[in-house]
C-alpha cells in the first residue's frame, strides 16, 4: 500500500528523535538578508550558532527546503564537505517585530516571511569567521585542500539532477592558510519544485574547469561514487523521512515517487558523468580513455517506498 513503508520508517525515526529529546533550533534574531534568489535570512539560533535560513514562502518554491535537506544530508552521508543542516523554527512574533523579514515578490509586492519550520544551514565561518569567499583566483583555487571533492560532488549533482550550477564557498582559518571548499545551495536538485530529472551534460557542474583538472578517470571519483552507488535504499528513505511534511504539502505519494526514481538512478551516474566528459566543454583533459572502467555492482530491486 502506498505510504506504508514511509509511515513505518517515520515512526521509527520520530521515536528515536523523541528519545534524544530532539527539537528544532529556535531562531532568536535576524541579522540580515543573504544574497540569492531564495532571499534567505542570516539568523542567530538559541543554540548560539548562525544559520542561513530559507523560508517556506521563498520566491523559488516551497519544495526547495525539502531538496536542501535531502541532498545535503545525502552529500554528508557519502563524506562530502557540506554545511551542517537543521530545521529552524521561526515565530510569528519574531517576524512581526523584525523589520526586513519580508519576501520581495514580482510587481513590487512584498509579504512577511512565513512563520513555522524552515530549512537552516550553518553559516560557514561561524560566529568568529576566518576568511570566507565565494571566488578564488586560479592559483589559489588549485591549492584548495579538498579540491578532489569537486569530482565527488559532480557525481552527487548528476545523481540528484541538480538543475543549477554547482555552488561552493571557500574558507580558511589563521591556523590553516589554505582554503577549504564547502558545497552549498542544493535547492535546485530534483529540478527545484518540479521534482523531475531533466538531465543535461552541463547542468549541476562548477563554472570553472580548473576544479576538474585532476580528474584522470573513474578512480578520481572515489570513494564518493561507489558510496552513492552502494547506498542502501533504507538509508535514503530515512533521510527523506526527516523532511517536515509541510515542506511538500503533505503529498507523501509525490515524495515516495521522487525517492523511488532517485534510488533507480544510482545505476546511471557514470553515464551522466560520461556525457559531461564528452561535452564540448572538455572538462577532463587528462582523462585516460584507455584505462579499465570499473563496472558498478548489480543493483538490487528497488522495494516499494512507503512512509
Amino acid at each position: 500500500m502506498p505510504g506504508r513503508r514511509l509511515k513505518v520508517v517515520r515512526t521509527v525515526i520520530y521515536s528515536a528523535l523523541a528519545e534524544e529529546s530532539y527539537l528544532p533550533v529556535v531562531a532568536v534574531q535576524s541579522i540580515r538578508r543573504m544574497r540569492g534568489g531564495a532571499q534567505s535570512q542570516l539568523m542567530l539560533g538559541a543554540d548560539k550558532r548562525l544559520w542561513v535560513v530559507k523560508f517556506q514562502n521563498n520566491p523559488q518554491h516551497l519544495r526547495v527546503l525539502a531538496n536542501e535537506l535531502i541532498a545535503t544530508r545525502l552529500a554528508e552521508a557519502v563524506g562530502l564537505t557540506v554545511p551542517v543542516t537543521d530545521i529552524i523554527e521561526v515565530s510569528d512574533w519574531l517576524i512581526a517585530n523584525t523589520p526586513g523579514m519580508v519576501m520581495e515578490l514580482p510587481h513590487h509586492r512584498t509579504e512577511l516571511c512565513r512563520p513555522g519550520l524552515q530549512f537552516g544551514s550553518a553559516f560557514i565561518g561561524g560566529l568568529m569567521p576566518g576568511q570566507v569567499v565565494d571566488y578564488l583566483p586560479e592559483p589559489q583555487l588549485e591549492e584548495v585542500r579538498n579540491l578532489r571533492e569537486f569530482a565527488g560532488m559532480l557525481a552527487l549533482d548528476k545523481w540528484t539532477g541538480n538543475a543549477n550550477g554547482r555552488q561552493a564557498v571557500f574558507d580558511r582559518t589563521p591556523r590553516n592558510p589554505r582554503y577549504r571548499a564547502t558545497f552549498i545551495d542544493q535547492g535546485f536538485c530534483f529540478h527545484a519544485g518540479d521534482w523531475t530529472f531533466s538531465d543535461s551534460p552541463l547542468r549541476g557542474v562548477y563554472l570553472r574547469n580548473a576544479v576538474y583538472a585532476g580528474v584522470t578517470g573513474w578512480p578520481s571519483f572515489e570513494p564518493w561514487l561507489t558510496r552513492i552507488e552502494e547506498m542502501k535504499p533504507n538509508a535514503i528513505y530515512r533521510i527523506a523521512e526527516l523532511v517536515p511534511p509541510e515542506w511538500y504539502e503533505h503529498n507523501t505519494p509525490a515524495l515516495e515517487a521522487l525517492m523511488e526514481r532517485l534510488i533507480a538512478r544510482r545505476s546511471r551516474i557514470r553515464e551522466l558523468i560520461a556525457a559531461f566528459r564528452d561535452s564540448n566543454r572538455n572538462p577532463f583533459p587528462q582523462w585516460n580513455r584507455t584505462a579499465t572502467i570499473a563496472v558498478p555492482q548489480q543493483f538490487t530491486a528497488t522495494p516499494k517506498f512507503v512512509m
